[in-house]
Order: C-alpha cells, then structure tokens, then sequence
C-alpha cells in the first residue's frame, strides 16, 4: 500500500504547543513552592496569557489544521468517530475536546491570577480592577482550578500513550515534526498561516501582555508633599 508524507501541524502551533507544557510545569512548581519564587511565577503567568492570545488567533488565520474551524466537533462528527468512521488529521473529535477544555480552564486560570491577592506577597497586576469579595473569589478558584489543569494534563498524557500502544498511532511524533504518514491520498497537506499571519498573532499577543500586565491602569496618586 503506498503510503503519503502530509503536513499537519506548522511550527507555530508546535512551538505553542511545547512551550505552553513548559510555562505551566513552571508555574506549577513557582506557585507550589510560593515564597520568593512567586514573582516568577507571575511572569509565567504572563507568558502563558501572551501564548493563549497568540493561539486564539492562530486558530483564526492559521494553517489547515490548527483553526478552530476545521477541528472544532458537531454532533455527527463526534458519531463517526464514536462508530470508527471518521478519518482525518489533526485533531480527532474527542481530542479537539481535550484541547477546547484545556484553552478554556488555562483562560480562566490566567484571568483569576491577574485579580487575585493572596494579601501576603502577591497582588496580580489588575488587582486594582475589581472589588476585594471579588479578587478574594478568584485567588480561591485560581488555587482550586490548578489541580482540574492537572487532571486534565494527565488525561491528555494518558489518551497519548493509549494511542501510541494500543492503536499504534503515534500523535507526539508529528507535534515534533509537524508532519504524519497516511494511506488516504485525499488527506492533504496544512495550507496558509504564513508570515504575515503569524506576524499578526505574535502583535496581538504583545498587546494582550501588556495589558494584562496593568499597561491599562490608571497611574498611582503622586505621593503626598512632604511635612515641614
């Protein structure tokens, strides 16, 4: 039978994909351990707004397979896959769930950490935006949703070695080489996502930065006078 090399996943959505890993084993442990790695653990949270961001509207304007369009499940996509019966590349349903649920809690895991106040060492840099019963609520959630990402990982970690070993279908191979092997010639390629697409998405991205990094506050009150 031959057998056909087809793209499927571009370097931006790999390179997303490892770092994203990366920055949230990093704020795992930063924010475990707390203490003077707390800052840091900030930062990381920052980097990982800035990625989501950059995914969002990769999942827009980027190549075949990595928007959200062409993976995003209906109903009948999910039945043909339940009876065997869906092919594709990229993203099987139950997969593109996975992936959706991962955006969705490390969305909310971002935005809880820019407001919350732990009111010992570290106040997110748009503290200052909501009520204090309101950052209260979300440091709670914020510390609460970190053990749902975790499960949620190590299902993900788990349906990839299912693959592996049971179905012999290797899915971390092509997230490092971005491409698979196929015996269906109407699987083609990932098309567009070029440089002018990714250029955007990396602007975007700085812009979300910088202002979840308080770039929108208001300046601080000038200190008072001094007393003579």
């Amino acid at each position: 039978m031959e057998r056909y090399r087809v793209k499927v996943w571009d370097v931006p959505t790999r390179l997303f994909h490892w770092l994203l890993l990366l920055l949230t084993v990093g704020v795992f442990i930063t924010g475990f351990l707390g203490g003077g790695l707390i800052e840091l653990h900030g930062q990381f949270g920052l980097a990982i707004a800035g990625l989501l961001a950059f995914r969002l509207v990769w999942g827009v304007i980027g190549s075949t397979y990595a928007r959200f369009a062409q993976f995003v499940p209906g109903p009948a996509r999910v039945f043909a896959y339940l009876r065997g019966q869906w092919h594709g590349l990229g993203h099987n349903p139950l997969g593109a769930f996975s992936v959706l649920g991962m955006l969705v809690l490390m969305l909310f895991q971002v935005v809880s950490g820019l407001v919350a106040d732990d009111q010992i060492s570290f106040a997110g840099p748009l503290r200052a935006l909501v009520s204090e019963s309101t950052a209260n609520w979300f440091t709670g959630m914020h510390k609460l949703s970190v053990w749902l990402i975790v499960g949620l990982v190590s299902l993900h970690t788990l349906s990839v070695i299912f693959y592996a070993v049971v179905k012999k279908n290797n899915l971390l191979f092509p997230m490092f080489t971005g491409h698979k092997t196929v015996d269906d010639p109407s699987l083609k390629s990932a098309r567009g996502g070029g440089w002018l697409a990714f250029v955007l998405a990396v602007l975007v991205a700085a812009a979300v930065v910088w202002v979840a990094n308080g770039g929108l506050n208001p300046p601080p009150p000038p200190p008072p006078p001094p007393a003579w």
